[in-house]
């Protein structure tokens, strides 16, 4: 799995990594999670966890617009997290990242091997090299000819990564780690592919995740992903038409739709469209992956994401598409710790598993 340094003064994990936690900063909020491992370490335990909400439009389309917005917002969360820990592991969007896996020559020497991915970047990102953060790493032979590797490259414009590492210093967090959000979240998915049938060995798992403004489906197969697309619908979305339905703010929606407490005909006239075009947008990703790939079906659905809790979402899914679907709980073969409330932590499991695959990161020696 991919750890992207980009070529900034990060450290990097190693088998000796100093304790970190799990950083996500998305559009609508920053989540923090601590995992620590169990006396055996044969399983993880949430130690903490904490959700703080973002300023309106601090952070859009993955770029930080508001640096000192987001900086107050990450002290914030971390006072709330109270954990002694300070240093952390981030993730880029998707979009904000060029990936290309790249076939070599099998075993070239580390200073060629640089050299060689230096010079395959050239083809693929539409930038000078000088205005991005290049990082790459060998995922193995290639399939089917043991003459070649396989080499994921990653590449970001440097600003991406400099806001974010701004941000945390200025809230007193030092960034270990800056990985990439569907990496993250991969590696969270290997808690909840455990809590399937067989551990879905040779099935397709479709992981949904439905943010504020762009829901990610991606297609995984023992762990890898063999699909992946985004479709322009989100939580954002349901706040606008809460406004518009009722006449309220934006905060007051958004506190309506979290908290309850709307009129009575919410689910009827706000609530059930908006969840059935979620569905629909689902089905149609289906589509386009069956269409794209040489699979003609999925074995499972697993929805992440902010919005993943809606009332009748996964039976809604569930009934569409024909395909059994479960709201994600990376969680839910952890132990938890006596701080952790664990109806709330069922609550929030499905936003927080992008900070949970990066917590997971503290213990990857790769």
């Amino acid at each position: 799995m991919l750890k992207v340094n980009f070529d900034i003064p990060l450290d990097f994990l190693r088998a000796s990594t100093p304790p970190m936690i799990g950083v996500d900063i998305s559009t609508s909020s920053i989540k923090m999670v601590e995992l620590s491992e169990t006396p055996k370490k044969d399983g993880y335990v949430v130690e903490r966890y904490a959700i703080e909400v973002l300023p309106k439009d601090a952070v859009s389309d993955g770029n930080i617009n508001n640096l000192d917005a987001v900086s107050e917002t990450l002290q914030r969360a971390l006072k709330r997290l109270g954990s002694r820990i300070r240093n952390a592991a981030l993730a880029l969007p998707a979009a904000a990242v060029i990936t290309k896996k790249i076939l070599l020559p099998a075993g070239m020497r580390e200073e060629d091997l640089e050299y060689q991915v230096e010079s395959e970047a050239n083809q693929y990102i539409p930038f000078a090299l000088e205005e991005v953060n290049l990082d790459f790493q060998v995922i193995g032979p290639a399939p089917g000819n043991a003459e070649e590797m396989e080499v994921l490259l990653a590449a970001s414009r440097k600003a991406n990564v400099e806001d974010r590492v701004a941000a945390c210093q200025a809230s007193g967090i030092k960034a270990l780690v800056m990985d990439v959000e569907p990496f993250a979240a991969e590696m969270a998915f290997e808690q909840i592919r455990l809590q399937l049938p067989d551990g879905a060995l040779d099935k397709c798992v479709a992981l949904v995740d439905i943010g504020a403004s762009v829901m990610n489906v991606n297609v995984l197969r023992n762990g890898q992903s063999v699909y992946s697309r985004d479709q322009q619908v989100g939580g954002d979305q349901l706040t606008q038409q809460i406004q518009s339905a009722f006449g309220l703010s934006a905060t007051e929606a958004e506190a309506g739709k979290r908290n309850g407490g709307l009129p009575v005909n919410y689910e009827s006239d706000v609530l059930t469209p908006f969840r059935e075009n979620v569905v629909m947008e689902i089905a149609r990703a289906l589509q386009f992956f069956f269409a794209s790939s040489q699979y003609n079906e999925v074995d499972y659905i697993v929805l992440s994401g902010g919005c993943a809790a809606l009332p009748g979402l996964d039976d809604a899914v569930a009934t569409r598409t024909q395909v059994s679907t479960m709201v994600a709980n990376p969680f839910a073969l952890m132990t938890l710790s006596s701080r952790i409330k664990p109806r709330q932590l069922q609550a929030d499991a499905p936003s927080l598993i992008i900070a949970c695959g990066l917590a997971m990161r503290r213990f990857d020696p790769s």
